[in-house]
């Protein structure tokens, strides 16, 4: 079910561009050799925040690469992002990954 959410463009800006990392992330790294995957993304308002959550079937974000410590000029970008959303990031990599973004629907 699809539903509408209205989004300041203040708010709408970084998302777009956090939004576009993860999926580049996803399209580079969670399907090699040709390998067919699915992403699907998710925008919800609840309680007063915004939770953004990405996630994708492929090989999954190995254990060892900690994604807070700048490893890649992309998740860079997405910690620089994150702070102007006063927004937090979560990993789950059970089955391929999956990045929960959270952050206030006002700023």
């Amino acid at each position: 079910m699809l539903i509408e959410i209205k989004m300041d463009i203040q708010l709408a800006i970084p998302c777009g561009l956090i939004l576009n990392e993860l999926i580049t992330n996803s399209l580079q790294h969670a399907f090699p050799v040709a390998r067919e995957g699915k992403i699907t993304i998710e925008l919800n308002n609840k309680n007063g925040d915004f939770i953004l959550i990405v996630r994708d079937n492929g090989i999954g974000i190995p254990d060892n690469v900690d994604i807070s410590s700048h490893v890649t000029l992309g998740f860079y970008l997405i910690d620089l992002m994150l702070d102007q959303l006063h927004g937090k990031m979560e990993l789950n990599s059970d089955h391929g990954s999956e990045i929960t973004i959270k952050f206030p629907s006002k700023k």
